[in-house]
């Protein structure tokens, strides 16, 4: 269950920065900037800091290799469902979605890394401590 929220928050800060409906801060950004800026900021800069936290703990736990691993594992997984014929990729929005999608099981797997390795192998992972 934890590994399914940190995906689903991971998943909810990229659509909320940008999907291809209206309901996005991009859009609303770019629409309100001159009447909103200081809450354009403010949502901005909180964004800004929910990616720092997931970028950084996913390349403390998986690294650059990690992330270009399980993005290239979800790639071919769309092209198997497209050569298949369960996928159709002509759609923009279904790319936009298609991408959100990939971006945040990376950044949800490399939250959630830790537990996966732990359950696996029975070993805990220590942060750096300051004694």
């Amino acid at each position: 269950m934890d590994i399914l929220i940190r995906w689903l928050a991971a998943f909810l800060l990229l659509a909320a920065t940008y999907n291809p409906t209206d309901f996005n801060y991009i859009r609303w950004a770019l629409g309100n900037h001159e009447a909103q800026l200081s809450v354009v900021v403010l949502l901005g800069l909180l964004l800004t800091v929910g990616y720092i936290i997931f970028l950084r703990a996913t390349l403390r736990s998986i690294g650059l290799f990690g992330m270009i691993l399980i993005a290239a594992i979800f790639a071919a997984l769309i092209w198997v469902l497209y050569d298949l014929g369960l996928l159709s990729l002509e759609n923009p929005g279904v790319q936009t979605w298609l991408g959100i999608l990939a971006l945040s099981i990376v950044l949800g797997v490399g939250l959630s890394w830790s537990i996966v390795r732990r359950r696996l192998s029975g070993q805990a992972d220590v942060d750096d401590v300051d004694a």
